[in-house]
């Protein structure tokens, strides 16, 4: 069986003592807060992250209410992943899909009066769980830093064009 493969003929560019040690230090932060924020959305809203980043976005659009390929767009995620995220959070009352009026073929999602209000009493103790994870713990000038280095990184790994491998054009 052939397997085709990406990988660069020359030899490759290792990584350096300090680029590993950053490396592990970022997978090891971003695992633990996901997993911390994961919790404590489960705890206090009964949802997964995730879900309630998708519960914000709605909030913040007009109506709110968005097509479906622009929140998995925003989202970073999947348009089956989406799709069964929409379908859990109908069943819980908080979205409702409807039909776009300018496309007969797409859907939108829009945020329920009970979405928002489940949205508007988790909000508090999630923003208070991502202050003691991340921001109490860091200066202002770290803060914008991190800042920075994330802007820069995302421009990076967010291509443009139709034959981008994007997750949320698959």
């Amino acid at each position: 069986m052939e397997y085709m493969t990406t990988a660069p003929t020359s030899a490759p560019r290792w990584l350096t003592d300090e680029e590993q040690h950053a490396w592990r230090a970022y997978r090891h932060a971003t695992t633990l807060l996901e997993d911390h924020l994961d919790r404590q959305l489960q705890r206090d809203a009964g949802m997964p992250h995730i879900y309630y980043g998708l519960l914000v976005q709605l909030s913040q659009a007009p109506r709110r209410r968005m097509r479906m390929t622009e929140l998995a767009r925003d989202a970073k995620i999947t348009r089956s992943r989406l799709s069964h995220a929409i379908a859990r959070l109908e069943k819980n009352g908080w979205v409702r899909r409807e039909d776009c009026p300018s496309d007969k073929r797409g859907q939108n999602a829009v945020l329920t009066d009970d979405g928002y209000e489940m949205l508007r009493r988790s909000a508090p103790g999630h923003v208070e769980a991502v202050r003691q994870a991340m921001f109490d713990r860091l200066t202002p000038e770290q803060v914008s830093s991190l800042g920075e280095i994330m802007r820069v990184l995302a421009t990076g790994l967010e291509p443009e064009g139709a034959d981008a491998d994007l997750p949320w054009l698959r």
